[in-house]
């Protein structure tokens, strides 16, 4: 039977060891955590403060700031560099319970810790100054930033007069989980080293894949969507996987495309290129918001467990997508897409994707630093270049012109663009089961012609064959009609067919369309001007 008077002695030793060593100068760590017991002495009144304002006080040497969104974010020092983190991430938890470990001996409880993350966000939002916040590409003051995401945080600094990797940037990036860092750009490269690697058709291709990823230095768009096409083995994954690595790399390089508007929201707010394997069909949603992810264009998700609030996002991401067919078929997506094809690999000629990447990685730094001077090129020449017929992609393309004479000839890139966009427009238009219809009847009308789309809807639908009238495909009312005259009429315009949605018909009140056809609407062609001295090479070369 147990002695009371020897239970009570050791329950005071017990209680003795578990309170022992525990600091006074800032709370003890207790399981309960009442007024009593989450208290430090503060040596005036008599009054133990709080964890959450020990902590509180902690983060006075973090230097805060929000976001447009928002967002509170914290500059702090880790060593000799500066890191820069969301509050509410893990990464600014550790850095502050850290803190608090090293002061008091113990760690702070999760509810002093909230309390404390609650007023540091305040403070960051009232107190603290608006700034912007990158993800891998940055831009301030005509200058453009590159995170190397490295252990350091450095970066790459481009400006008109050169490329230099810098300790601390002016801008702020922040990293997603995910992210790789770039290797430190080595200068004196040629963009030719990347040749070997891309298994592109035409020398052309080449030319196009390089402007792409000139597009992807930038930190604000538009970017135009690289399309990847190629029969099964043609290496279309790694392809995109290498592209990815030169700009942007990430430990799942490659995905599927999300099913919904928050999936794709979520990766464009964590990464800077977008890369979606095998690609075998697109739903129009996803489609429109790659329309408005390529030429920038915000929207918004409702958080989670939340009734009224949104999370918004307004930003332009190169995006990459690959497959075995053309899954691009909507003429406004397609109009801001590049098309590559990939040629099929033969047995005898196929490597083990280790050996590729070995070496892709041993030439990598000299290919990033060759890109970086083409993107010095073009932040020069930009305000002295001039297209004299734009495209839809304006901006990508005057870019892509501005940065083209550091590696070939002017005007290649103009050439080489303007044959993908009519091969692109050949595409659709085949794939198009209404333009291709449309193309058909004009061919036999061979003038203009204005009807109804309830007209039309009769006409075309004799062109086809029962099975095309019968696909989903195949709009099934006037109202359907017209909407797939207005989505078509953009490419039908380039091969030779003006379409206008004009006046009313007399009698029945019903709004009439007028299909024309006239051989000078044929084409699309954009040739730069050069302001810069007569070129360095005619070839496809690189100094």
């Amino acid at each position: 039977m147990t002695n009371p008077v020897e239970d009570i002695f050791a329950r005071v030793a017990a209680r003795k060891v578990k309170t022992a060593g525990k600091p006074s100068g800032l709370p003890p760590d207790s399981d309960k955590r009442d007024d009593a017991s989450a208290h430090a002495e503060d040596g005036s009144d008599g009054k133990k403060p709080k964890q959450s304002d020990a902590l509180i006080r902690l983060a006075q040497d973090a230097h805060l700031f929000h976001t447009a969104d928002g967002a509170a974010y914290a500059d702090i020092r880790v060593g000799d560099h500066r890191e820069t983190w969301n509050v509410r991430t893990r990464g600014f938890r550790r850095w502050l319970s850290l803190r608090f470990f090293t002061e008091a001996g113990g760690a702070p409880s999760s509810e002093a810790l909230q309390s404390a993350l609650n007023m540091i966000e305040a403070r960051a939002h009232f107190d603290g100054p608006l700034r912007d916040i990158f993800v891998r590409v940055g831009g301030l003051d005509g200058k453009i930033y590159i995170d190397l995401v490295d252990e350091t945080w450095r970066a790459v600094e481009i400006h008109p007069g050169g490329w230099q990797v810098i300790a601390e940037p002016p801008v702020r990036f922040r990293r997603a989980a995910g992210m790789k860092p770039l290797p430190t750009p080595i200068p004196g490269g040629s963009v030719n080293l990347l040749r070997p690697f891309l298994n592109v058709q035409h020398d052309e291709d080449f030319v196009l894949a390089v402007a792409w990823l000139l597009a992807c230095f930038r930190h604000h768009g538009p970017f135009p969507v690289l399309l990847v096409n190629g029969e099964q083995g043609s290496a279309k994954s790694t392809f995109c996987a290498m592209v990815r690595s030169l700009i942007d790399p990430n430990s799942a390089p490659l995905r599927a495309l999300p099913r919904e508007d928050r999936d794709l929201f979520i990766a464009a707010n964590n990464g800077h290129v977008l890369a979606f394997d095998n690609v075998s069909g697109m739903q129009p949603w996803i489609s429109d918001t790659l329309c408005r992810l390529s030429t920038g264009g915000g929207f918004a998700v409702r958080k989670l467990y939340s009734d009224a609030e949104e999370e918004l996002f307004d930003a332009s991401r190169p995006t990459i997508l690959n497959g075995i067919d053309s899954v691009i078929t909507r003429p406004d997506l397609a109009d801001r897409a590049l098309f590559l094809t990939l040629d099929p690999i033969a047995d005898a000629e196929r490597k083990p994707e280790r050996d590729l990447m070995i070496a892709f990685d041993r030439e990598r730094p000299l290919i990033i630093g060759a890109l970086l001077d083409g993107v010095v090129r073009g932040l020069r020449e930009l305000p002295r270049t001039h297209l004299d017929r734009l495209p839809r992609m304006a901006d990508f393309a005057k870019w892509a012109a501005a940065c083209e004479s550091s590696f070939w000839s002017a005007g290649t890139f103009a050439t080489a663009y303007r044959d993908n966009r009519a091969d692109i427009i050949a595409d659709v238009l085949d794939a198009d089961p209404v333009a291709s219809a449309v193309i058909a009847y004009m061919a036999e009308q061979k003038g203009e012609v204005t009807q109804t789309a309830s007209f039309l809807l009769g006409a075309l639908g004799e062109i086809i064959t029962t099975q095309q009238r019968k696909a989903k495909s195949w709009p099934d009312t006037p109202r359907a009609m017209s909407n797939r005259l207005h989505r078509a009429a953009p490419f039908l315009r380039k091969a030779g067919i003006q379409i206008e949605f004009g006046g009313r018909e007399g009698h029945t009140g019903k709004r009439l369309i007028t299909l024309a056809v006239n051989p000078e609407w044929v084409g699309e062609t954009s040739s730069p001007s050069s302001p810069s001295s007569p070129t360095e090479s005619n070839q496809l070369d690189s100094g």
